[in-house]
């Protein structure tokens, strides 16, 4: 079956977003992961900040790619919802790790904001479907 109508098919929470807002959301989400965790990266291989700054932020980047083929092609729910717990876990600590290391870089901490306050819901909408579906 198609991983589109195999997740069309799963019970959603009546407050899921609809795919057109998510695919928009990601769009600008994903251009603030580029430019602030692009700085931590470059700060991080230029030796500017210690590698284990960074270690969250490419935690994070592997856990939010494992996302969709988790939950659109294996249509695996409780997978997925691990997988989204640990986004928002890397990414608080990723933001735990500037702010109280790299002082000159909080920017980075305001700036994924919306990251944050979106994985937060997003997650209570994964967890939502994995228990609705379970």
């Amino acid at each position: 079956m198609n991983e589109q109508i195999q997740y069309a098919q799963l019970i959603k929470p009546s407050w899921a977003p609809p795919g057109w807002l998510i695919g928009s959301l990601w769009t600008v989400l994903y251009a603030i992961i580029a430019v602030s965790f692009g700085t931590v990266f470059y700060k991080a291989f230029t030796k500017q900040i210690p590698w284990m700054v960074a270690l969250p932020f490419a935690l994070n980047l592997l856990f939010n790619f494992a996302f969709p083929p988790i939950q659109f092609r294996l249509v695996n729910n409780l997978l997925a919802s691990i997988d989204i717990l640990l986004v928002v876990g890397t990414l608080v600590w990723a933001l735990y790790a500037v702010w109280h290391n790299v002082p000159d870089l909080r920017w980075i901490v305001y700036a994924n904001i919306p990251y944050l306050l979106w994985g937060t819901f997003a997650t209570c909408v994964q967890l939502t479907i994995t228990y609705l579906n379970r």
